[in-house]
């Protein structure tokens, strides 16, 4: 196993924008984007490593469907989001044995645009929002891989989001959602045809605290992705991926209640690129990247995310 493969799996926490029924009908994941190739594998190397990755999602719901907004509900909304994000991953030194440990954190910067019709009370009007900064930090204390054999491969890890940027309630656009938010996940990688065809899959449970300034609940969501990739002796990869989210029990408070608990879903699906480029034995630089369309989307923004994740071994 090589160093590199630890940036697919630190990659998986790359996604925290726009992906179902919650408050805004945003949330952390992202319909078919949490997956990333090699995700259950840990590499033996030690040492720091980094990876960059930028996220366009561009969607809208329907004008005839309320979205629980910063306090109050809108119509018609349409959002668009351009996330950066720098990961810095460490592999701790425990050999070559069946698990291998690393810890990560990392560090993104979002630009949201947001225009809807606004509702507070009796009054309305169409209003457009736009925010940019560093947005809620997030890391993993410890991921942990289990190597069952040199092809199949499982990994564990909890990723915590913290509300660390701003946020302003009535706002559209927020640089942060104002909430904890505790991800438990679990990744499986089986490779076929001495490694050039790769079956990955991510699945995890997003748990939100409560938004005090909101008194909104978001409610538990499940995400299940599934990659497929046949790579060629000249570094390239093609295949596809498929993602489903399901909201498991009803957003609470207020305005939630009104909306009958705002419980929502979505599914999607796309091609995958993917690219290496070896410089030495530890040293290469790989871009994957993806698009997704989404569809059968219930309570939550529907769009087509695009992803670019370029991970660097060094």
């Amino acid at each position: 196993m090589n160093r590199r493969l630890v940036f697919a799996l630190i990659a998986t926490a790359l996604s925290p924008v726009a992906a179902h029924a919650t408050e805004a009908a945003l949330g952390r994941s992202i319909t078919g984007a949490q997956v990333t190739p090699y995700v259950g594998i840990i590499p033996p190397t030690p040492g720091l490593n980094v990876s960059v990755s930028y996220i366009n999602y561009d969607g809208s719901i329907g004008a005839s469907r309320p979205v629980p907004i910063g306090g109050s509900t809108a119509l018609n909304l349409h959002a668009k989001v351009d996330l950066y994000a720098a990961t810095f991953a460490y592999i701790w030194d425990t050999g070559k044995g069946r698990w291998n440990f690393a810890t990560m954190f990392t560090v993104p910067y979002i630009r949201p645009s947001v225009s809807a019709s606004l509702f507070v009370g009796q009054r309305s009007g169409s209003v457009n929002d736009r925010a940019s900064g560093l947005f809620d930090l997030y890391f993993a204390p410890v991921i942990a891989s289990y190597h069952v054999s040199e092809v199949e491969h499982w990994s564990f890890g909890v990723y915590v989001y913290a509300p660390t940027a701003d946020y302003e309630k009535n706002r559209l656009a927020n640089k942060g959602l104002n909430i904890w938010t505790y991800t438990p996940a679990v990744g499986y990688t089986h490779l076929y045809d001495k490694g050039s065809i790769e079956f990955s899959a991510l699945a995890g449970i997003d748990f939100y605290s409560k938004n005090h300034a909101t008194d909104y609940q978001n409610g538990a969501v499940f995400h299940l992705d599934l990659l497929a990739m046949k790579r060629t002796p000249g570094g390239w990869g093609f295949g596809g991926v498929i993602g489903v989210i399901r909201q498991i029990d009803d957003d609470k408070g207020a305005t939630a209640d009104r909306l009958n608990g705002f419980k929502g879903r979505s599914y999607g699906a796309g091609p995958a690129l993917a690219y290496k480029k070896s410089f030495s034995k530890e040293s290469s630089i790989d871009f994957t990247l993806r698009w997704v369309k989404e569809f059968d989307v219930k309570n939550r923004i529907k769009g087509e995310p695009l992803v670019l994740n370029i991970n660097l071994a060094l």
